[in-house]
């Protein structure tokens, strides 16, 4: 896929408002895990809209104001805690246009691997502007009218929940909304460290040895009735109900494990992660946009994997989710620093797969004024952690699809043929 993409003005753009500067707002013990000093990276493509950047510049200078920290940068207190300052130096913006239309690259429909992401995204900011914004958005215009956000985002500030939030905010913004319906909330105060925290000797903070291998794209599209049909073999076989991601985590899961063959009783992981908020006491109000979620982690052998059926590994699953309150309170109160673990940091390896669910977050509802996204396309973070992301198909489809970086070269046929059984 080759398209010429021509940015043609890159500037901060500022709330629209005054807002509070020189602010130190502290951030949450799960903003400041070392794991999410990271940038989140995507594409969302949209069939139509004219003017786009315009009409989203001027809606993200408004939502600043009530999201002003987003403006702000990231900075270390005396005593080494990330902290966001509220500088209301803005989101890093820039337009482009591209000499194709949409239709002409499938709506970026096709392999991940031949989108040219450099492209889309916001290029490298001069170093000699100083600045290091929490949030870059570039937006592409293409010639059918159609546009493409690239966006990155500061993980520490906001998990996908919040980042999908403040995204609705800006469409919401850009429709001629006076007042959004849904008022951000800050409070990453749900659960100071407990004193005793601080006795407590830390673990060793070595770097784990690098893995020695490579790994491959590869999408996989589940349609909506074969999704239903593995819930209905759920039901039958045990008289209860499960989610649609249960069956499709399942199903990448022990395929996955199929397809590569590990050696007998390799023990193998997988690990999601799920939204906390209503699990503090009280819960966190409605408009909480920071990072609130902990990793479900699942251990089971290959061999008794390889030969469960779809319904017993989501049985797998269920009962990991339902050992999730006490496990997050356990954290929370410091005990898993105490018994040695960190549930945050499993293991790198081709055992430990990681998979996240994107289908309910809302990016797929944002509609900045000609109807939401056809498409959202995540780029790869890593290419040494297996990971599958479960967004929706494409509009019109109806379905998941699974877009994974989970195998070496030499098992990725085999995974897909697996995921087709």
């Amino acid at each position: 896929m080759t398209f010429s993409v021509i940015r043609s003005s890159r500037s901060l753009v500022r709330p629209s408002e005054k807002t509070p500067q020189g602010t130190l707002l502290d951030l949450s013990i799960i903003d400041r895990l070392p794991v999410l000093r990271c940038n989140a990276r995507t594409l969302h493509v949209f069939r139509h809209g004219p003017e786009a950047a315009r009409v989203i510049r001027e809606a993200l200078s408004k939502a600043l104001v009530p999201y002003y920290p987003l403006a702000g940068k990231l900075k270390e207190s005396s005593q080494g805690q990330l902290q966001i300052e509220c500088s209301g130096e803005g989101v890093w913006f820039v337009e482009a246009s591209a000499d194709c239309t949409l239709y002409g690259v499938n709506y970026l429909d096709d392999d991940v691997v031949s989108i040219p992401h450099d492209e889309l995204l916001p290029d490298l900011i001069p170093e000699n502007e100083g600045i290091d914004p929490l949030v870059q958005l570039q937006v592409t215009q293409f010639a059918c009218g159609g546009f493409v956000i690239g966006l990155i985002f500061c993980h520490c500030i906001c998990d996908g929940l919040g980042a999908a939030q403040f995204l609705n905010a800006i469409g919401e913004l850009a429709r001629g909304a006076e007042h959004l319906s849904t008022a951000p909330v800050w409070q990453r105060d749900f659960f100071p460290p407990p004193p005793e925290q601080a006795k407590v000797t830390p673990l060793p903070n070595l770097p784990p040895p690098m893995p020695n291998y490579t790994l491959n794209h590869a999408n996989v599209d589940i349609t909506l009735d074969h999704i239903n049909q593995l819930k209905q073999e759920f039901r039958q076989s045990t008289g209860h109900t499960c989610s649609s991601f249960e069956v499709v985590a399942a199903k990448f899961w022990s395929r996955r494990t199929r397809a590569i063959n590990f050696k007998q009783d390799t023990e193998l992981k997988l690990v999601f992660f799920a939204n906390c908020r209503q699990l503090l006491n009280p819960p966190l109000p409605k408009g909480f946009y920071g990072n609130c979620f902990f990793p479900v982690t699942i251990t089971a052998s290959s061999e008794s994997l390889t030969q469960a059926s779809i319904s017993d590994v989501v049985k797998l699953i269920q009962e990991a989710k339902a050992k999730l309150p006490t496990e997050f309170d356990k954290y929370l109160k410091g005990d898993s620093i105490k018994d040695g673990e960190d549930p945050f940091a499993p293991p790198l390896a081709y055992t430990t797969l990681f998979i996240s669910e994107w289908g309910r977050l809302g990016f797929n509802q944002v509609d900045y004024g000609w109807g939401p996204p056809v498409h959202i396309v995540p780029i790869q973070g890593s290419s040494i952690i297996p990971v599958g992301i479960v967004g929706s198909l494409p509009l019109p489809m109806k379905g998941a699809r699974l877009m994974t970086w989970c195998v070496e070269e030499a098992h990725r046929q085999h995974f897909l043929n697996q995921m087709t059984t």
